[in-house]
């Protein structure tokens, strides 16, 4: 069954009591005001990770020698890998600064091994190295959500149902800040037991791995293959 932000907005009106259930209806006015306030929220909800509580794929297939990929909604990446066939391979993060400010050849044209991932409007930006030299499906996993929607969008393709519910007490209290009342209390309590239970979901990964070529036996990885030939300095 479909939840548009059109049934989240009128409802938390309801639930903010500034309309009152089954004596008014929620004008189209508060709707306007209401998604503006939906979309303010969810842009807030998006530089807030631990308020997003599940992690989803996605996959894309790479262009020849084309670095930089858009990617609709992405907020986060936890993971990320390209296959030639059948075989999985992992990618290495690197920093901003690794990234973009090291020194390197442009234009090599081989297995992407690494990544980085910066934030854009509506979406993410991700830049690959090397350039890729064919067409290999990248897998993400990592968390997408929303940040503009119009009354007719339906948030339950995109959403649980107990994250909408979340969306909408959280807009309800926005709701009321807008309007300056007070948002009721057993509302406040119940939002702020939805909270707490969000922030115990799906949290990220943070194990540590670690990669060396001083040791006996290093990691092997495509940079050791292709530009150190084997070589190592011990």
């Amino acid at each position: 069954m479909a939840y548009t932000a059109l049934t989240l907005i009128n409802r938390a009106y309801y639930l903010s009591q500034v309309v009152s259930r089954q004596l008014q209806t929620v004008s189209g006015e508060q709707q306007q005001d209401g998604l503006f306030l939906l979309n303010a929220l969810l842009d807030i909800k998006g530089s807030d990770l631990h308020l997003i509580p599940y992690f989803q794929q996605f996959q894309f297939t790479t262009i020849d020698s084309q670095e930089e990929y858009f990617i609709p909604n992405l907020l986060y990446v936890d993971t990320m890998t390209f296959n030639i066939g059948d075989v999985r391979y992992p990618m290495i993060e690197m920093t901003r600064k690794q990234y973009f400010g090291t020194g390197r050849v442009d234009d090599i044209t081989t297995l992407p091994f690494s990544y980085r991932v910066e934030r854009t409007l509506d979406g993410s930006n991700v830049f690959l190295y090397f350039l890729p030299n064919a067409g290999y499906i990248v897998k993400i996993f990592g968390k997408f959500g929303l940040t503009d929607v119009t009354l007719a969008t339906d948030l339950s393709q995109f959403y649980d149902l107990y994250y909408i519910e979340y969306l909408r007490f959280a807009l309800a209290e926005y709701i009321c800040t807008e309007w300056g009342v007070t948002f009721p209390d057993e509302a406040k309590a119940k939002y702020a037991e939805i909270r707490k239970k969000l922030l115990q979901q799906s949290p990220p990964d943070l194990s540590v791995v670690k990669r060396s070529y001083f040791t006996t036996n290093p990691t092997i990885d495509w940079q050791m293959v292709n530009i150190g030939r084997g070589w190592v300095p011990w």
